[in-house]
């Protein structure tokens, strides 16, 4: 059994003069929002500054000014964001990026990065890069390019772990696991002191939450399957600080972090990066709507042989 948990990103910048996302939007617009992707809402928290939906696929995070949708699977993520823009206007929008990472699975998916930003194209004006190599980890980031420029305050950051090891995987795929079990595992509850949780436990196994404090949020998505595991952290809290405790209980064989605004990306690096990784891939550039974006693949080097992985070639294998 396979899932694709990479995720599709979007954030879309409205105009708060004109209108406000937390007043002016009831929770049906969401619900229609993310039902054009192939998702539900799950279930939802919120406070003065921040709503924050759980999804079947990930999760929506809406503020007065701007919204955050995250969606995995073989969601059509590209749809929900052309269902925003047509309801709302883009003459209200003053900004939208959409990011896309390497899948597992690509053949599955219904489009690819460059069919998603055709389709915006039909809407706003933009401009694409590729941050990683082809042949490797990447994230290729689309934006508008028009007048908007983010302050350098607006600092978000993205650590995606793959390949978790093999007893991390184990302990989030036994039966019956509670939500309250996974957190206690992942020492969630360290790194979240005040902040209201949602979570949900899926069946069989696989694990969504979504924490709020303020204007701060954090988000983490588990596929734990041992052929295809992936956790994603996605916050504006500093996760390239909390990389030590992440990966000293993860242990993956790599992980990428991808930050927007974090102008002392080198120096985290070296001074949070566990030394037993190496990076195989360092970028960083800066798109014209002001964001710094820094892109970093780092890999645990392998010293041992390892035995090659028997397939199963009965049923549809759906994923060889």
């Amino acid at each position: 059994m396979y899932f694709e948990g990479s995720e599709k990103k979007a954030e879309i910048v409205i105009d708060s003069q004109q209108l406000s996302l937390l007043d002016d939007f009831a929770d049906e617009f969401w619900a229609s929002l993310v039902e054009c992707c192939n998702a539900q809402i799950l279930s939802h928290i919120s406070n003065e500054q921040c709503k924050a939906f759980l999804l079947s696929e990930s999760s929506l995070f809406v503020w007065n000014d701007r919204l955050l949708i995250l969606t995995c699977g073989v969601t059509q993520l590209i749809n929900s964001v052309e269902y925003f823009i047509q309801q709302v206007g883009v003459d209200k929008i003053q900004q939208v990026i959409y990011q896309r990472k390497n899948e597992y699975f690509a053949h599955e998916q219904a489009s690819c990065f460059g069919d998603d930003i055709k389709s915006l194209g039909q809407y706003v004006k933009g401009k694409a890069m590729r941050f990683g190599e082809l042949d490797s980890h990447h994230n290729y980031v689309f934006h508008q390019d028009n007048d908007y420029l983010a302050s350098a305050e607006d600092k978000t950051y993205e650590l995606l772990a793959y390949q978790i090891n093999s007893e991390a995987s184990k302990v989030l795929t036994t039966a019956h696991l509670s939500a309250q079990k996974i957190r206690q595992f992942l020492t969630i509850d360290s790194m979240l002191s005040g902040f209201l949780i949602d979570d949900y436990v899926f069946e069989p196994f696989g694990y969504s939450l979504n924490a709020i404090k303020g204007d701060q949020y954090l988000t983490i998505h588990v596929t734990p399957q041992e052929d295809s595991s992936y956790v994603s952290f996605e916050s504006n809290l500093n996760l390239v600080e909390l990389a030590p405790q992440i990966l000293a209980v993860l242990q993956p064989a790599s992980f990428d972090l991808i930050t927007f605004n974090e102008f002392e990306i080198t120096d985290l690096l070296t001074k949070h990066v566990p030394e037993l990784y190496v990076s195989q891939s360092l970028v960083s550039d800066q798109l014209s709507n002001g964001y710094q974006v820094g892109f970093a693949n780092f890999i645990k080097p392998q010293r041992t042989f390892g035995n090659a992985k028997s397939l199963d070639i009965r049923g549809e294998n759906h994923a060889l």
